[in-house]
């Protein structure tokens, strides 16, 4: 007699064992990543935005101020506090990073320097947000 065939699993067996989902989990990590990538990517097109407003005054003066002129408003201000957030917290997780990649102590500590970095970051907007926001909305508007 001889041995039974061997039946190879389906694909729906063989992974019927591992969660559904997300292979993420919200740890630390996995949102200091999505948050670096986000942040990244708001100051990368601010910046590009920044370049071609700054290059009309080579094409029209008069442009540029028109355009620099629509900035002076309380909703670019509250975009302001947006990319100093983002800025601020894209620099303080990227010296997090630096210090991940160089140093085995820091890749040990991952956890602790991510609450560091939005810790840094709560103390930096703090100091900020206040200030240029009462400015921003001054009658007479410094801003």
């Amino acid at each position: 007699m001889s041995a039974p065939a061997r039946v190879t699993p389906s694909v729906s067996e063989t992974t019927s064992r591992v969660p559904r989902g997300t292979l993420y989990r919200g740890n630390e990590g996995m949102w200091s990543w999505v948050l670096h990538r986000i942040t990244g990517v708001a100051i990368f097109f601010f910046l590009l935005v920044h370049i071609l407003d700054t290059a009309l005054i080579r094409v029209s003066p008069e442009a540029y101020d028109a355009v620099i002129g629509t900035y002076k408003n309380p909703v670019m201000a509250l975009g302001e506090v947006a990319l100093v957030g983002a800025i601020a917290y894209h620099a303080y997780n990227g010296l997090r990073i630096i210090l991940v990649d160089m140093w085995s102590w820091a890749t040990r500590h991952q956890r602790q320097l991510w609450w560091g970095v939005l810790g840094l970051w709560a103390v930096t907007m703090l100091g900020f947000v206040p200030r240029h926001l009462m400015l921003a909305f001054a009658p007479g508007g410094g801003h």
